[in-house]
């Protein structure tokens, strides 16, 4: 196998997780999202631009784990790396979050300043901040399992959960 075969597998088996990871969370908070806006349901459209926002943030956090700063911790507890990673971690989520509102505003008014100012009057704060708890949640947990797997060991860890593998093929 050629050296850029194996390194687009390892590539792909990275990202494979945070992207699953966010797909679920994302439509979580889309589906939550819908049911506070009292809407009739998801739309394809809404599930396409969550997918397309989970496969963007699954990247970004095998970028970010690729930065020095972000595994600042790696001697001291857990909770120290957890921390952390979560606060980056949400603090992406919440730009993004409010860079899709400021697009859907900004496609309506044409201009980016006119459509933040209308953005900022017309956004409903409390499910804004609603919705940007629940990503806190789901992140904090996404957070604790990597660092418990990272501690454990991924072998381990699905052994855990699945019980013994086959040795055969």
């Amino acid at each position: 196998m050629s050296k850029l075969t194996e390194k687009i597998k390892e590539e792909i088996a990275a990202i494979i997780p945070p992207t699953v990871f966010f797909f679920i969370a994302l439509h979580i908070v889309a589906f939550i999202r819908v049911l506070m806006l009292k809407q009739t349901g998801m739309t394809l459209g809404a599930t396409a631009s969550v997918t397309l926002a989970a496969l963007i943030l699954g990247k970004a956090v095998v970028i970010a784990d690729l930065l020095p700063f972000i595994n600042r911790y790696p001697e001291k507890p857990l909770i120290y790396n957890v921390a952390w990673k979560t606060t980056i971690y949400t603090l992406i989520a919440v730009l993004f979050h409010y860079l899709e509102h400021l697009i859907d505003f900004w496609r309506e008014v044409g201009g980016l300043i006119s459509a933040n100012e209308k953005l900022l009057a017309q956004i409903v704060w409390p499910h804004f901040w609603a919705i940007q708890i629940l990503l806190l949640v789901l992140v904090l947990m996404y957070c604790t399992m990597r660092e418990l797997i990272r501690v454990i060991g991924r072998d381990k860890v699905i052994r855990m959960f699945f019980g013994p593998l086959s040795s055969t093929p």
